[in-house]
């Protein structure tokens, strides 16, 4: 079944922030030590440029968009985080 990118909703939330655990859990991803609640991240993070890949119905990924500061000098500047469920790396999720 192909790997289909959408718009993220906030009813994908509880999948977007299990996958969130696991890449915290590697220890290469971030710095943060656990994923944060729906209001938070939703603070955090642009709406614009947040997708969610879902495989059989299932999120399976998310990529979103949060600005670097709130400095002028950075306007219009992002960090990208891009995860992937861990039952799905190395399977070209990251490239759909």
């Amino acid at each position: 079944m192909p790997v289909i990118l959408r718009p993220m909703a906030p009813a994908d939330w509880e999948a977007v922030r299990a996958i969130f655990q696991e890449g915290i859990a590697t220890g290469d991803a971030t710095f943060e030590t656990r994923a944060p609640g729906w209001e938070a991240w939703n603070a955090a993070h642009l709406q614009a440029g947040r997708l969610v890949a879902v495989e059989d119905g299932r999120v399976v990924g998310w990529a979103a968009l949060s600005p670097v500061s709130s400095r002028c000098v950075y306007a219009g500047v992002a960090e990208v985080s891009v995860y992937v469920a861990a039952s799905h790396r190395g399977r070209g999720v990251g490239r759909a």
